[in-house]
């Protein structure tokens, strides 16, 4: 048996099945409501109970909720019947506020000879709540701070994934991949920056990721899987050379499961036994579209290929208003 929880004002809708929390349900179906932890710690997603009734399986909170029977915790809640809840959603970067927070390594994957992969671990009382295309800053102890792209997507928060390049020149790098040891802790605050997806766009989806611009790219791209935006994607990854395609069968693999996905990887000093598009990746999304207005345009690498598409791009047309990116400044010491 399933319910139906309404939220005002917004009037949206969605489905809670038998067991489930009313966080877990908005969760999985991209419902903007707030949090801060999923386990009934911090009381951040408190709604307002106007109608129906819910249960707490596990015993009802009573330090976070006030004496009133209309308070409603629902990363606690599972309804018991049909449910209106009275909540402000979180429909904007600007609407989640960055919290200062500890983190720990909890694994390291050397994917390249110049990138690593780390996941990070929140305390058990804490969760992320970001939007896909999102980053972090470490602050570090001189209060030195680097940016990290987020690479998981909003609904897998088990984790928080981070794609790292080696800089030449930069400290935090060379620790990063001589020194840093699982079950290190880091001082991170999150969420940051506004690169995400425009959700309310019927228009197709052109991704355009240059090294570990795959990063927020994979985000945006695995959380429009998720909430079943449906329209036609496309990912093209530029890279120097082969192994600079650090996760090459995870693409290969959504192009495979996904439809209208595909995925055009772009070298610019490809190896002789390389097969596929050679060039700059701006100029192999401009020879395979003639209709690029047509599209919305999401890219994230380094400054010189951000700047080179977007002024190729709103020559052949593309308005600005449809064009979003992140440009990463690789930061030396």
């Amino acid at each position: 048996m399933s319910f139906t929880i309404t939220l005002s004002p917004s009037g949206h809708q969605f489905q809670v099945e038998a067991d489930e929390t009313i966080l877990d349900a908005a969760i999985r179906q991209d419902i903007g409501l707030p949090y801060g932890c999923r386990n009934g710690f911090c009381g951040s997603c408190i709604a307002t109970l106007l109608s129906g009734e819910i249960e707490y399986p596990e015993g009802e909170p009573d330090k976070l909720l006030d004496a009133s029977d209309d308070a409603c915790l629902p990363c606690q809640a599972v309804p018991a019947s049909d449910v209106e809840l009275k909540v402000k959603e979180i429909e904007t970067p600007k609407e989640i506020e960055p919290r200062i927070m500890p983190v720990k390594v909890a694994k390291i994957d050397h994917l390249a000879d110049d990138v690593v992969r780390i996941y990070l671990k929140l305390p058990d009382e804490q969760r992320l709540q970001f939007m896909a295309g999102q980053y972090l800053d470490f602050i570090l102890e001189d209060g030195r701070r680097r940016a990290f792209s987020i690479a998981s997507a909003p609904h897998d928060d088990g984790f928080i994934e981070l794609h790292i390049r080696h800089v030449d020149g930069g400290a935090f790098t060379d620790w990063a991949f001589t020194q840093m040891k699982e079950k290190t802790i880091l001082r991170i605050e999150a969420p940051l920056g506004a690169f995400t997806l425009n959700e309310e766009s019927d228009r197709p989806m052109l991704f355009i990721a240059g090294g570990t611009g795959f990063a927020p790219i994979k985000s945006q791209i695995e959380h429009a899987f998720h909430a079943d935006i449906n329209h036609p994607m496309e990912l093209y990854w530029g890279v120097r050379a082969q192994p600079d395609l650090y996760l090459p069968d995870l693409p290969s693999q959504w192009a495979k499961e996904q439809d209208d996905f595909r995925f055009v990887p772009v070298l610019s000093e490809p190896e002789q036994d390389w097969n596929g598009r050679k060039g700059w990746v701006h100029e192999a999304v401009l020879e395979d579209h003639d209709n690029l207005a047509d599209y919305d345009i999401y890219m994230a690498g380094p400054p010189p290929m951000i700047k080179a598409a977007r002024d190729t791009f709103r020559a052949a047309g593309v308005p600005d208003d449809q064009m979003y990116y992140d440009s990463f400044e690789y930061a030396g010491d």
